[in-house]
């Protein structure tokens, strides 16, 4: 039997990190998804997945992804059920991520200058390439 699932698609939110009563990490986010084809009113149709990650990767999503980030998830689906308090019962269908790759370029935080950039370190090194030791 086979239970994968693979996503490409946009955070629509920042990311959660919670823990279990035992202290293990879990980080949710939704992913916005577009469907393959156009509605019947001409409009792109998106669809809502909820994605559950766990331990170092819950880490990671809740350290590096926010709303509006590109990201493929690598996982397998799993429809979970529970009572509400008026005694109805719901279901719902989430992902659960194995691996989740942050593409695209992350947005400048605040802190960061527009000249920074993403990875640039802050610091202008002056001088010219003759000054160099080798």
């Amino acid at each position: 039997m086979l239970n994968r699932v693979v996503l490409i698609g946009r955070l629509t939110r920042d990311p959660e990190l919670r823990y279990t009563p035992q202290g293990v990490q879990v980080c949710s986010f939704d992913l916005a998804v577009d469907r393959p084809r156009v509605g019947d009113e001409g409009k792109k149709e998106v669809d809502f997945i909820p994605v559950i990650t766990w331990r170092k990767l819950a880490e990671a999503c809740n350290a590096h992804l926010g709303k509006g980030r590109l990201v493929a998830v690598d996982g397998r689906l799993q429809i979970r059920s529970y009572e509400i308090r008026d005694g109805g019962k719901r279901r719902v269908a989430e992902v659960i991520a194995q691996d989740v790759r942050f593409l695209g370029k992350p947005a400048p935080s605040p802190a960061q200058s527009p000249e920074q950039g993403p990875g640039s370190f802050g610091q202008e090194v002056e001088g010219s390439d003759d000054d160099l030791p080798f």
